[in-house]
């Protein structure tokens, strides 16, 4: 079977030796680049299955690394894992709304590295397998193969992450999901879950739907639903 792929971005070079050898002794296929720049033409070049990427980059920062592949259409669907020295709320939250699929503050154990890194490799197959290709609520069309979404006649773009709450929201519609529901369907049980990252893409999400947001419905002190009925 083919090793899975990674690609390090980091311009520190006792962390790429590190990353490069916990990753490779544990099965996986790594490449590194110390660049934003090398990043880009790296992820477009070699698709890897995965990203590690550092926020504090010279030239092209991790953010707009970020940025610039999710909104990709050929490398959106590419996980990404943040790893930044940056441990404020207000840094994870700016790259989970840009897109970021999970993110690990430096230092960092080995162990729980590897343990996300298998979570979000497992991620993409899970709720692929486990829910229809295309999904309609009301005036809401989803289509998980071509990763688009129209309200009404409007073609939305909606981060990669955004994209996967909502599709997993419509394919049981009227049932009401916890956060951590919604973490568990399309991360992974053992993804780190946080309030505020699950509040930030529903909030996203109603504004990018505008006058169709209302059909996902807070339940006080439990968690969110799409309206079956809408």
């Amino acid at each position: 079977m083919a090793k899975e792929r990674i690609l390090v971005v980091d311009d520190e070079e006792e962390i790429l030796e590190l990353l490069q050898y916990v990753l490779s002794k544990n099965g996986y296929a790594v490449t590194t680049v110390t660049s934003g720049e090398e990043a880009i033409a790296m992820v477009r070049m070699m698709r890897p299955d995965l990203v590690l990427l550092d926020l504090m980059l010279p030239g092209v920062n991790g953010l707009d690394v970020c940025k610039i592949l999710k909104q990709d259409p050929d490398t959106a669907g590419i996980s990404i894992i943040m790893l930044t020295a940056k441990g404020e709320e207000i840094d994870i939250v700016t790259g989970l709304e840009l897109g970021a699929d999970d993110y690990i503050t430096k230092p960092f154990s080995p162990r729980v590295l590897l343990a996300r890194v298998r979570t979000e490799l497992r991620r993409g197959t899970k709720l692929t397998s486990e829910t229809p290709a295309t999904v309609r609520i009301g005036q809401i069309l989803i289509n998980l193969e071509r990763h688009e979404v129209f309200a009404g006649d409007e073609l939305l773009d909606l981060t990669y992450t955004e994209f996967l709450v909502l599709h997993f929201l419509a394919h049981r519609p009227g049932r009401v999901f916890t956060r951590y529901q919604i973490i568990d369907g399309i991360r992974g049980d053992d993804y780190a879950v946080t309030d505020r990252s699950v509040d930030v893409q529903i909030a996203g999400l109603r504004k990018k739907l505008g006058a169709f947001g209302n059909y996902i419905e807070t339940i006080r002190g439990v968690g969110y639903r799409l309206k079956d009925n809408p």
